[in-house]
Protein backbone atom coordinates (compact mmCIF):
# COMPACT_ATOMS: atom_id res chain seq x y z
CA UNK A 1 0.00 0.00 0.00
CA UNK A 2 1.53 3.63 -0.71
CA UNK A 3 1.96 5.72 1.91
CA UNK A 4 -0.55 8.32 0.69
CA UNK A 5 -3.57 5.43 0.42
CA UNK A 6 -2.39 4.61 3.84
CA UNK A 7 -2.87 7.53 4.63
CA UNK A 8 -6.18 7.91 3.05
CA UNK A 9 -7.23 4.88 4.66
CA UNK A 10 -6.48 6.07 8.16
CA UNK A 11 -8.43 9.20 7.68
CA UNK A 12 -11.22 7.49 6.32
CA UNK A 13 -11.35 5.30 9.22
CA UNK A 14 -10.73 7.70 11.99
CA UNK A 15 -14.18 9.35 10.95
CA UNK A 16 -15.69 6.02 9.91
CA UNK A 17 -18.81 6.99 12.49
CA UNK A 18 -19.41 10.31 10.25
CA UNK A 19 -19.18 8.27 6.69
CA UNK A 20 -21.97 5.77 8.52
CA UNK A 21 -24.24 8.45 9.61
CA UNK A 22 -23.95 10.33 5.90
CA UNK A 23 -24.34 6.63 4.12
CA UNK A 24 -27.90 6.43 6.47
CA UNK A 25 -28.83 10.17 5.57
CA UNK A 26 -28.25 8.73 2.09
CA UNK A 27 -30.32 5.66 1.87
CA UNK A 28 -33.13 7.44 3.31
CA UNK A 29 -33.17 10.03 1.08
CA UNK A 30 -32.69 8.01 -2.14
CA UNK A 31 -34.93 5.35 -0.96
CA UNK A 32 -37.81 8.40 -0.48
CA UNK A 33 -36.36 10.10 -3.93
CA UNK A 34 -35.69 6.90 -6.16
CA UNK A 35 -38.09 3.90 -4.41
CA UNK A 36 -38.62 2.59 -8.00
CA UNK A 37 -35.05 1.46 -8.33
CA UNK A 38 -34.63 0.52 -4.80
CA UNK A 39 -37.57 -1.98 -4.79
CA UNK A 40 -36.19 -3.23 -7.84
CA UNK A 41 -32.58 -4.05 -6.28
CA UNK A 42 -34.55 -5.47 -3.35
CA UNK A 43 -36.51 -7.98 -5.58
CA UNK A 44 -33.41 -9.04 -6.83
CA UNK A 45 -33.41 -12.19 -4.51
CA UNK A 46 -33.09 -16.11 -4.41
CA UNK A 47 -35.19 -17.39 -1.16
CA UNK A 48 -34.98 -13.83 0.65
CA UNK A 49 -31.19 -13.48 0.32
CA UNK A 50 -30.80 -10.51 -1.47
CA UNK A 51 -28.00 -10.68 -4.60
CA UNK A 52 -26.60 -7.33 -4.23
CA UNK A 53 -26.35 -7.23 -0.62
CA UNK A 54 -24.44 -10.97 -0.61
CA UNK A 55 -22.27 -9.65 -3.97
CA UNK A 56 -21.42 -6.36 -1.21
CA UNK A 57 -20.62 -8.67 1.57
CA UNK A 58 -18.13 -11.13 -0.46
CA UNK A 59 -16.21 -7.71 -1.21
CA UNK A 60 -15.88 -7.24 2.52
CA UNK A 61 -15.45 -11.06 3.75
CA UNK A 62 -12.89 -12.50 1.06
CA UNK A 63 -9.99 -10.14 2.73
CA UNK A 64 -10.54 -11.88 6.16
CA UNK A 65 -11.35 -15.33 4.85
CA UNK A 66 -7.72 -14.69 2.84
CA UNK A 67 -5.93 -13.87 5.85
CA UNK A 68 -7.00 -17.72 6.88
CA UNK A 69 -4.39 -20.08 7.45
CA UNK A 70 -6.65 -23.50 6.51
CA UNK A 71 -3.63 -25.92 7.45
CA UNK A 72 -3.81 -24.28 10.85
CA UNK A 73 -7.43 -24.92 11.93
CA UNK A 74 -6.96 -28.00 13.95
CA UNK A 75 -5.64 -25.86 16.62
CA UNK A 76 -8.69 -23.76 17.46
CA UNK A 77 -9.62 -25.84 19.68
CA UNK A 78 -6.70 -23.88 21.93
CA UNK A 79 -9.35 -21.48 22.27
CA UNK A 80 -12.22 -23.20 24.06
CA UNK A 81 -13.29 -20.82 26.57
CA UNK A 82 -13.75 -18.23 23.60
CA UNK A 83 -15.46 -21.21 22.11
CA UNK A 84 -17.51 -21.70 24.98
CA UNK A 85 -18.47 -18.00 25.64
CA UNK A 86 -19.86 -17.47 22.13
CA UNK A 87 -21.72 -20.40 22.11
CA UNK A 88 -22.94 -19.93 25.55
CA UNK A 89 -23.71 -16.40 24.71
CA UNK A 90 -25.41 -17.23 21.43
CA UNK A 91 -27.76 -19.86 22.36
CA UNK A 92 -28.98 -19.70 26.65
CA UNK A 93 -28.55 -15.86 27.09
CA UNK A 94 -29.20 -14.29 23.43
CA UNK A 95 -32.70 -15.46 23.00
CA UNK A 96 -34.06 -15.35 26.39
CA UNK A 97 -32.71 -12.10 27.53
CA UNK A 98 -34.43 -10.89 24.49
CA UNK A 99 -37.52 -12.10 25.18
CA UNK A 100 -37.42 -10.43 28.46
CA UNK A 101 -36.58 -7.23 26.54
CA UNK A 102 -39.13 -7.59 24.23
CA UNK A 103 -41.90 -8.60 26.60
CA UNK A 104 -40.51 -4.92 28.81
CA UNK A 105 -40.69 -2.59 26.17
CA UNK A 106 -43.66 -4.32 23.79
CA UNK A 107 -46.58 -4.89 26.44
CA UNK A 108 -45.32 -2.06 29.07
CA UNK A 109 -43.22 0.58 28.01
CA UNK A 110 -44.49 0.96 24.35
CA UNK A 111 -47.97 -0.44 25.06
CA UNK A 112 -49.62 2.87 24.65
CA UNK A 113 -47.99 3.30 21.75
CA UNK A 114 -48.08 0.55 19.68
CA UNK A 115 -51.13 -0.94 18.15
CA UNK A 116 -52.31 -3.99 20.40
CA UNK A 117 -53.18 -5.78 17.52
CA UNK A 118 -49.40 -6.36 16.98
CA UNK A 119 -48.49 -6.81 20.08
CA UNK A 120 -47.83 -10.46 20.05
CA UNK A 121 -46.15 -10.26 15.81
CA UNK A 122 -43.74 -7.52 17.21
CA UNK A 123 -42.59 -9.89 20.41
CA UNK A 124 -42.15 -12.99 17.53
CA UNK A 125 -40.07 -10.40 15.47
CA UNK A 126 -37.64 -9.57 18.36
CA UNK A 127 -37.24 -13.38 19.26
CA UNK A 128 -36.90 -14.68 15.66
CA UNK A 129 -34.19 -12.03 15.32
CA UNK A 130 -32.23 -12.81 18.34
CA UNK A 131 -32.33 -16.41 17.36
CA UNK A 132 -30.41 -16.32 14.42
CA UNK A 133 -27.08 -15.95 14.90
CA UNK A 134 -24.51 -14.03 12.41
CA UNK A 135 -22.81 -15.62 9.51
CA UNK A 136 -21.49 -13.26 6.87
CA UNK A 137 -21.42 -10.15 8.73
CA UNK A 138 -19.30 -11.70 11.43
CA UNK A 139 -15.96 -11.59 9.34
CA UNK A 140 -16.32 -8.17 9.01
CA UNK A 141 -16.83 -7.22 12.36
CA UNK A 142 -14.17 -9.63 13.61
CA UNK A 143 -11.51 -8.41 10.41
CA UNK A 144 -12.45 -4.45 11.98
CA UNK A 145 -11.29 -5.21 15.50
CA UNK A 146 -8.32 -7.25 14.45
CA UNK A 147 -9.88 -10.71 15.41
CA UNK A 148 -8.24 -14.19 14.95
CA UNK A 149 -9.49 -15.44 11.32
CA UNK A 150 -8.83 -19.07 12.06
CA UNK A 151 -11.05 -18.60 15.01
CA UNK A 152 -13.94 -16.67 13.70
CA UNK A 153 -14.22 -19.11 11.01
CA UNK A 154 -14.48 -22.05 12.77
CA UNK A 155 -16.77 -20.48 15.64
CA UNK A 156 -19.45 -19.32 12.51
CA UNK A 157 -19.13 -22.81 11.13
CA UNK A 158 -20.24 -24.04 15.09
CA UNK A 159 -23.01 -21.78 15.30
CA UNK A 160 -24.60 -22.38 11.81
CA UNK A 161 -24.61 -25.81 12.85
CA UNK A 162 -25.69 -25.61 16.21
CA UNK A 163 -28.52 -23.43 14.53
CA UNK A 164 -29.95 -26.04 12.27
CA UNK A 165 -30.66 -28.16 15.23
CA UNK A 166 -31.49 -25.43 18.01
CA UNK A 167 -33.22 -22.26 16.30
CA UNK A 168 -37.10 -23.84 15.89
CA UNK A 169 -37.13 -25.24 18.99
CA UNK A 170 -35.79 -22.28 21.07
CA UNK A 171 -37.90 -20.24 18.68
CA UNK A 172 -41.05 -22.62 19.46
CA UNK A 173 -40.72 -22.63 23.38
CA UNK A 174 -40.16 -18.92 23.25
CA UNK A 175 -43.27 -18.58 21.10
CA UNK A 176 -44.82 -21.14 22.45
CA UNK A 177 -45.84 -22.48 18.58
CA UNK A 178 -45.74 -26.11 18.49
CA UNK A 179 -44.27 -26.56 14.68
CA UNK A 180 -41.87 -23.35 13.47
CA UNK A 181 -41.66 -23.47 9.99
CA UNK A 182 -37.63 -23.03 9.29
CA UNK A 183 -37.10 -21.60 5.70
CA UNK A 184 -34.27 -24.39 4.60
CA UNK A 185 -33.30 -23.01 1.70
CA UNK A 186 -32.69 -19.52 3.26
CA UNK A 187 -30.32 -21.08 5.74
CA UNK A 188 -28.79 -23.46 3.44
CA UNK A 189 -27.93 -20.89 0.78
CA UNK A 190 -26.88 -18.61 3.53
CA UNK A 191 -24.04 -20.85 4.47
CA UNK A 192 -23.30 -22.35 0.83
CA UNK A 193 -23.47 -18.78 -0.18
CA UNK A 194 -20.92 -16.75 2.67
CA UNK A 195 -19.28 -19.57 3.98
CA UNK A 196 -18.59 -22.94 1.73
CA UNK A 197 -18.32 -20.99 -1.77
CA UNK A 198 -16.11 -17.83 -0.40
CA UNK A 199 -13.76 -20.08 1.83
CA UNK A 200 -13.63 -22.61 -1.08
CA UNK A 201 -12.32 -19.46 -3.53
CA UNK A 202 -10.37 -18.08 -0.51
CA UNK A 203 -8.07 -21.46 -0.27
CA UNK A 204 -7.64 -21.81 -3.75
CA UNK A 205 -6.44 -17.60 -4.21
CA UNK A 206 -4.42 -17.63 -0.83
CA UNK A 207 -2.71 -20.67 -2.02
CA UNK A 208 -1.70 -18.93 -5.80
CA UNK A 209 -0.82 -15.55 -3.77
CA UNK A 210 1.57 -17.44 -1.30
CA UNK A 211 3.11 -19.21 -4.60
CA UNK A 212 4.00 -15.42 -5.23
CA UNK A 213 4.61 -14.21 -2.58
CA UNK A 214 1.76 -11.57 -3.10
CA UNK A 215 -0.60 -11.99 -0.49
CA UNK A 216 -0.10 -8.76 1.63
CA UNK A 217 0.27 -6.94 -1.42
CA UNK A 218 -3.59 -8.23 -2.33
CA UNK A 219 -4.98 -7.80 1.11
CA UNK A 220 -3.70 -3.75 0.64
CA UNK A 221 -5.49 -3.87 -2.53
CA UNK A 222 -8.79 -5.24 -1.80
CA UNK A 223 -8.66 -3.13 1.54
CA UNK A 224 -9.87 -0.30 0.28
CA UNK A 225 -12.88 -2.18 -1.87
CA UNK A 226 -13.71 -4.10 1.46
CA UNK A 227 -14.61 -0.76 3.59
CA UNK A 228 -16.64 0.97 0.06
CA UNK A 229 -18.44 -2.06 -0.22
CA UNK A 230 -19.51 -1.80 4.00
CA UNK A 231 -20.74 2.16 3.06
CA UNK A 232 -22.67 0.87 -0.31
CA UNK A 233 -24.10 -1.78 2.00
CA UNK A 234 -25.53 0.65 4.61
CA UNK A 235 -26.92 3.08 1.74
CA UNK A 236 -28.76 0.12 -0.01
CA UNK A 237 -30.23 -1.47 3.41
CA UNK A 238 -31.71 2.27 4.76
CA UNK A 239 -32.58 3.11 0.69
CA UNK A 240 -34.55 -0.25 0.69
CA UNK A 241 -36.78 0.82 3.91
CA UNK A 242 -36.16 4.39 2.98
CA UNK A 243 -40.43 4.73 3.03
CA UNK A 244 -41.18 2.35 5.68
CA UNK A 245 -38.89 5.03 7.88
CA UNK A 246 -40.51 8.00 6.68
CA UNK A 247 -43.75 6.22 7.41
CA UNK A 248 -43.62 4.98 10.84
CA UNK A 249 -40.07 6.59 12.55
CA UNK A 250 -41.84 6.10 16.12
CA UNK A 251 -42.62 2.49 15.59
CA UNK A 252 -39.53 1.58 14.39
CA UNK A 253 -37.46 3.81 17.06
CA UNK A 254 -39.41 1.47 19.77
CA UNK A 255 -38.76 -1.65 18.27
CA UNK A 256 -34.96 -0.43 17.57
CA UNK A 257 -34.31 0.20 21.54
CA UNK A 258 -34.71 -3.04 22.95
CA UNK A 259 -32.42 -4.42 19.96
CA UNK A 260 -29.66 -2.04 20.50
CA UNK A 261 -29.74 -2.99 24.32
CA UNK A 262 -29.39 -6.72 23.99
CA UNK A 263 -26.68 -5.68 21.39
CA UNK A 264 -24.73 -4.23 23.69
CA UNK A 265 -26.01 -6.53 26.76
CA UNK A 266 -24.72 -9.46 25.09
CA UNK A 267 -21.35 -7.91 23.52
CA UNK A 268 -20.39 -6.76 27.18
CA UNK A 269 -21.56 -9.70 28.73
CA UNK A 270 -19.10 -11.72 26.17
CA UNK A 271 -16.22 -9.36 26.12
CA UNK A 272 -16.40 -9.54 30.10
CA UNK A 273 -16.50 -13.27 30.46
CA UNK A 274 -13.75 -14.02 28.39
CA UNK A 275 -11.68 -11.10 30.26
CA UNK A 276 -12.58 -13.07 33.39
CA UNK A 277 -11.44 -16.60 31.56
CA UNK A 278 -8.00 -15.30 30.55
CA UNK A 279 -8.79 -15.08 26.72
CA UNK A 280 -6.42 -13.57 24.63
CA UNK A 281 -8.25 -10.27 23.34
CA UNK A 282 -7.85 -11.26 19.30
CA UNK A 283 -9.88 -13.87 20.15
CA UNK A 284 -12.50 -12.01 22.64
CA UNK A 285 -12.95 -9.49 20.26
CA UNK A 286 -14.96 -11.15 17.79
CA UNK A 287 -16.44 -13.64 20.20
CA UNK A 288 -18.33 -10.86 21.63
CA UNK A 289 -19.15 -9.73 18.09
CA UNK A 290 -20.38 -13.06 17.30
CA UNK A 291 -22.56 -13.28 19.87
CA UNK A 292 -24.28 -9.83 19.66
CA UNK A 293 -25.08 -9.72 15.89
CA UNK A 294 -27.63 -11.29 13.90
CA UNK A 295 -28.49 -13.56 10.94
CA UNK A 296 -30.89 -11.23 9.40
CA UNK A 297 -31.90 -13.04 6.69
CA UNK A 298 -33.25 -16.26 8.14
CA UNK A 299 -34.93 -13.64 10.86
CA UNK A 300 -36.62 -12.07 7.93
CA UNK A 301 -37.92 -14.93 6.04
CA UNK A 302 -38.77 -16.94 9.22
CA UNK A 303 -41.01 -13.85 10.26
CA UNK A 304 -42.40 -13.60 6.72
CA UNK A 305 -43.15 -17.13 6.68
CA UNK A 306 -45.08 -17.35 9.70
CA UNK A 307 -46.70 -14.02 10.30
CA UNK A 308 -46.53 -12.28 6.50
CA UNK A 309 -45.07 -10.05 4.37
CA UNK A 310 -46.94 -6.63 6.03
CA UNK A 311 -46.78 -8.17 9.69
CA UNK A 312 -45.62 -6.35 12.76
CA UNK A 313 -42.76 -9.70 12.81
CA UNK A 314 -41.37 -8.90 9.73
CA UNK A 315 -41.32 -5.23 10.56
CA UNK A 316 -39.44 -6.13 13.61
CA UNK A 317 -36.59 -8.02 11.78
CA UNK A 318 -36.58 -5.30 9.20
CA UNK A 319 -35.67 -2.87 12.14
CA UNK A 320 -32.84 -5.41 13.04
CA UNK A 321 -31.56 -5.06 9.65
CA UNK A 322 -31.21 -1.42 9.87
CA UNK A 323 -30.70 -1.56 13.41
CA UNK A 324 -27.64 -4.32 12.89
CA UNK A 325 -24.51 -2.35 10.74
CA UNK A 326 -24.47 1.18 12.66
CA UNK A 327 -24.93 -0.70 15.94
CA UNK A 328 -22.29 -3.93 15.56
CA UNK A 329 -19.40 -0.80 14.13
CA UNK A 330 -20.05 0.90 17.45
CA UNK A 331 -19.52 -2.60 19.18
CA UNK A 332 -16.66 -2.66 17.63
CA UNK A 333 -14.93 0.64 18.11
CA UNK A 334 -15.74 -0.23 21.81
CA UNK A 335 -13.77 -3.41 21.56
CA UNK A 336 -10.62 -1.76 19.53
CA UNK A 337 -10.77 1.45 22.13
CA UNK A 338 -10.56 -0.93 25.27
CA UNK A 339 -8.13 -3.30 23.99
CA UNK A 340 -5.47 -1.50 26.64
CA UNK A 341 -8.33 -2.29 29.59
CA UNK A 342 -8.28 -5.57 28.45
CA UNK A 343 -5.20 -6.47 28.59
CA UNK A 344 -3.69 -4.89 32.03
CA UNK A 345 -2.24 -2.27 30.17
Amino acid sequence: MSKNQSQSMGIFARYLSLWVLLCMIAGLVLGNLSPTFFHTLANIEVAQINLTVAALIWVMILPMLLKIDYTSLHKVWQHKRGIMVTVGVNWLVKPFSMALLGWFFIYHVFSDYLDPLQWDSYYAGLIILAAAPCTAMVFVWSKLSDGDADFTLTQVALNDTVMVFAFAPIVGVLLGVASIHVPWDTLLLSVLLYIVVPVVVAFFWRGYLLKYASLQLTLNRLDPYSMLALLLMIILLFGFQGQQIVAQPLVILMLAIPIIIQVYFTSALAYGLNKRLGVAHCIAAPSALIGASNFFELAVATAIALFGFESGAALATVVGVLVEVPVMLSVVAIVNRSKAWYEGV
